[in-house]
């Protein structure tokens, strides 16, 4: 996983919440880990990773994700597939 990468999984699992986490870069992250995204008509994204699968809201404006909820899912997401920070547990 590239520096980049790595940064933004932390990101995603620091508490409190980061809200500067820009959602291109958690495309790219899961992108590097073998995910399909894909944007629908309804500004939402569609991640295939293994036989996991989740959407969100693609964010306006800023292009950070802001809404603890949508981090937490994402959050969720990334445990199911096995992507979590070395040494982090919940």
């Amino acid at each position: 996983m590239s520096n980049s990468h790595l940064k933004t999984l932390e990101q995603l699992f620091a508490h409190p919440t980061s809200h500067n986490i820009h959602w291109r870069d958690v495309v790219r992250m899961l992108e590097a880990h073998g995910a399909t995204c894909t944007e629908t008509k309804q500004d939402h994204l569609k991640v295939i990773l293994g036989a996991h699968e989740m959407t969100f809201r693609i964010p306006h404006g800023s292009h950070a994700l802001e809404s603890d909820h949508e981090i937490a899912a994402i959050r969720r997401f990334l445990r199911q597939c096995g992507l979590e920070p070395v040494g982090h547990s919940h």
